[in-house]
């Protein structure tokens, strides 16, 4: 026997999918805010941006749709805490109340709605999601429906946190850059092994022909290394003579952002002693007088 419930503004259908009227749930109308919230929830299980926005503030909604597609996928996995798209399922418990199971391929979340809160263009609906963790989403009337407006004590702030992004990417840029930037190094050091001297540019650390590895070809980075630019950022290599007769040459290695602000911010200078030196140079090369960086 096959179960069917209505749920206010869905429906759970005979063959488990889910299916939202139209006339309300795309266009984000619902004058509950159970029934908006419960949407919002499914687009996130779902993880369509598309229907997820159309219950977040028009400021929210703007900001939203701007994010890359990968920042808005981590927007949808933080509402139903699952990675991958998911199956909605809409149930009720004994007392009536929803209950929005989400089933992904590795794993299922469930999340069940207390009894809400409303005052005037106010509402606020506690939830229990699956492990027992429980929050309590904030809603409010905007227009002529009901928007996301709160998650626990902290407002939905989108601006913000597409600044932390924003910042958080650049960061792991430059981490990127930086170890690129060791490996660089490293490659010289084996080559300087391999044949007795520095190489005289990059282009000579980089892929052998079918012929075999060479002092011109020593195959010890990739092309792109090879041809100065990786990871977003520019590689310069500078041998540097001995100050005292007898002693070997040393080198030194330096990367800027290919793109100030967009690729990195920080330029990155490894002195002659393997000491990295870094500072946001405004896309200027770093030197030995910047400070040092230490290894995490």
């Amino acid at each position: 026997m096959i179960l069917r419930r209505q749920i206010p503004a869905l429906v759970l259908m005979a063959a488990g999918a889910l299916t939202v009227p139209l006339a309300r749930a795309q266009d984000g109308q619902e004058v509950n805010p159970v029934a908006a919230l419960t949407s919002a929830l499914v687009g996130a299980c779902r993880q369509n941006g598309t229907q997820f926005a159309n219950y977040l503030t028009a400021e929210n909604a703007k900001v939203f749709n701007d994010l890359a597609p990968t920042q808005r996928r981590d927007v949808l996995r933080r509402f139903v805490l699952l990675d991958a798209p998911g199956r909605p399922l809409l149930s009720s418990d004994s007392r009536g109340r929803t209950v929005l199971r989400c089933e992904s391929p590795g794993a299922t979340a469930e999340i069940r709605f207390a009894q809400e809160r409303v005052s005037e263009n106010l509402a606020f609906i506690p939830l229990e999601v699956s492990g027992g963790r429980r929050t309590e989403i904030g809603m409010v009337r905007e227009g002529s429906g009901w928007r996301i407006l709160s998650v626990g004590l902290l407002l939905l702030n989108l601006t913000e946190l597409k600044k932390q992004w924003a910042e958080q990417e650049l960061q792991d840029k430059e981490a990127a850059a930086i170890e690129v930037l060791r490996g660089l190094a490293d490659a010289v050091k084996t080559y300087r092994r391999a044949f007795g001297t520095l190489p005289e540019n990059l282009r000579q650390l980089g892929p052998a022909p079918k012929e075999g590895v060479s002092p011109e070809a020593a195959s010890l980075v990739d092309e792109e290394l090879a041809a100065g630019e990786k990871a977003g950022y520019r590689f310069r290599y500078r041998i540097v003579p001995p100050k005292e007769q007898g002693r070997e040459p040393t080198f030194e290695l330096a990367a800027v952002p290919r793109t100030y602000g967009e690729t990195g911010k920080r330029s990155f200078f490894l002195d002659q002693s393997g000491r990295l030196h870094g500072a946001d140079k405004q896309g200027a090369v770093a030197t030995a007088e910047d400070p040092i960086i230490e290894r995490p």
